[in-house]
C-alpha cells in the first residue's frame, strides 16, 4: 500500500519561511509594553526593556526591527524613539548652534554665570549641563576645587586648565554643532555621580516649565537632574518670551532660577509665585546710559 506524502515544498521554502516573523502572543504583549512605554516617555533604552521583560537584548533587537518595518518606532543607538521623534536628522540636535546662541546676550550671560559661580561652595560636587550660559560660570570656579560633571566639551575645555578642578564628562553620542555629549539612556557610568547643584540653561520658561527644541536633549538631561539634589536654572530674559516645543521639567522642579534684569515684571511673579528662590543681575547692557 502507497504511503499518502503531503504536497511537495520548494527545497527554498523553509529559508523563506524562516526569514517571515509573525508575532506569537508573548512577542504581541512585548510590542504593547514596548509602544506604551513609548508614549508615556517618548523613548525605551534595550537595557531597560531587558530587565523589564525577563527577555534576551537579541529578541528585544529583533523586536524593534520589525515595529521599525512597520513604522511604529524609530531604532536608534541603545534603543528606540516614536517615530513622530525620529523625522529629523539625528546626527543634529534640534535648536540654533553653539556659534550662535553663544554671542547673543552676552553680557546678561556673563553676569548670570559670575552669580551661578556664587552658589557653589569649596569642595562641592556639581553638574554643569552644556549651553552658552552655563559656560560663563566656569571662569569664576577655580578657587572652588570642585568635582564637575558635564556633557558639554565647551565646559571642559574651560575648566582643563583650573589645576584643582576634578572634571568628569559623561558618555554618549558627540554633536558637533551643540559640542555636547547625549545619551537618552542608561548606557554610561553617570549614575555613580552625585551632585549637590545641577547648572541648567534652557530654551525658553513659562508656567509649564523649562523646555527645550530637542527631545533627545530633554531625555539626556532628565538623566542628569536626577542626580542632584537641586537644580538651578539660568536663563537670560529673553527665554521668557521664546518658545520651544519640549517640557525639560515643571518649574515646581526648579529650585533657584537665575536671570538679568529683563526678566518681565509678570514673569518674575510667577517664579516667585512657584516658590523659586529668583535671582536677578544687571548685565553689562542695562548698566548702560541710554
Amino acid at each position: 500500500m502507497s504511503r499518502v506524502r503531503g504536497p511537495l515544498r520548494h527545497p527554498a521554502w523553509n529559508e523563506i519561511a524562516a526569514s517571515v516573523r509573525i508575532p506569537t502572543t508573548q512577542s504581541a504583549e512585548r510590542d504593547r509594553f514596548i509602544l506604551s512605554r513609548l508614549g508615556e516617555r517618548g523613548y525605551v533604552s534595550l537595557l531597560e526593556l531587558s530587565d523589564q521583560l525577563n527577555v534576551s537584548s537579541a529578541t528585544l533587537r529583533r523586536d524593534l526591527e520589525r515595529l521599525q518595518l512597520e513604522e511604529k518606532l524609530a531604532r536608534v543607538r541603545g534603543g528606540a524613539v516614536l517615530t513622530d521623534a525620529a523625522r529629523y536628522d539625528f546626527r543634529n540636535l534640534q535648536g540654533a548652534p553653539f556659534h550662535e546662541n553663544v554671542n547673543r546676550h552676552r553680557a546678561a550671560k556673563a553676569a548670570i554665570g559670575k552669580a551661578a559661580a556664587s552658589l557653589c561652595a569649596e569642595g562641592d560636587a556639581i553638574i554643569i549641563d552644556g549651553g552658552s550660559t552655563t559656560l560663563q560660570m566656569c571662569s569664576s570656579l577655580e578657587p572652588l576645587r570642585l568635582q564637575v560633571l558635564t556633557n558639554s566639551l565647551h565646559v571642559a575645555s574651560a575648566l582643563l586648565s583650573q589645576a584643582d578642578t576634578r572634571i568628569s564628562i559623561t558618555g554618549g553620542t558627540v554633536f558637533r554643532k551643540q559640542n555636547i555629549l547625549l545619551d537618552p539612556f542608561d548606557n554610561d557610568a553617570t549614575g555613580d555621580f552625585h551632585a549637590s547643584r545641577v547648572f541648567v540653561s534652557a530654551a525658553a520658561v513659562n508656567r509649564h516649565g523649562l523646555f527645550q527644541n530637542d527631545v533627545i536633549l530633554v531625555q539626556a538631561e532628565r538623566k542628569l537632574l536626577s542626580l542632584a539634589d537641586e537644580l538651578v536654572a539660568l536663563v537670560d530674559s529673553s527665554k521668557f518670551t521664546a518658545s520651544a516645543g519640549t517640557v525639560l521639567c515643571a518649574l515646581s522642579k526648579v529650585h533657584t532660577l537665575i536671570t538679568d534684569d529683563g526678566i518681565p515684571a509678570e514673569c518674575a511673579k510667577m517664579v516667585e509665585k512657584e516658590g523659586i528662590r529668583l535671582i536677578t543681575v544687571k548685565s553689562e547692557s542695562s548698566e548702560r546710559p541710554s
